[in-house]
């Protein structure tokens, strides 16, 4: 009878000893998950701040584009006034030549 408790006493210090081990292991992988989990929400996060600044981005290029649109209008309005007033010294000067050259003549 003593051997039987004496192997009932061992077969119990062994299950416990496992059920430590598995113990063990369980908290480890509990512990992996969890790392796994907050690594996920890092790259979420991540992820949503890329998407935020990409979306801010397409509005600034937007906003740019509209900017740039108006200054080509602008400047095309600016070379056309140029124009304009080139032609118009051109022939106030034509003219003012012209003038001079027939009161030296007179």
């Amino acid at each position: 009878m003593n051997d039987r408790v004496s192997n009932s006493s061992a077969m119990t210090e062994s299950s416990a000893v496992e059920i430590e081990i598995a113990t063990r292991r369980l908290m480890a992988a509990l512990d992996s998950l969890e790392s796994a989990v907050e690594r996920r929400r890092d790259a979420d996060r991540d992820e949503n701040e890329l998407a935020t600044r990409i979306q801010a981005l397409g509005a600034d290029r937007s906003r740019l584009a509209d900017e740039l649109d108006g200054a080509l209008v602008k400047a095309r309005k600016l070379e056309r006034t140029n124009r304009e007033i080139s032609d118009r010294l051109e022939s106030a000067i034509v003219t003012i030549r012209s003038v001079l050259d027939t009161g030296e003549d007179g």
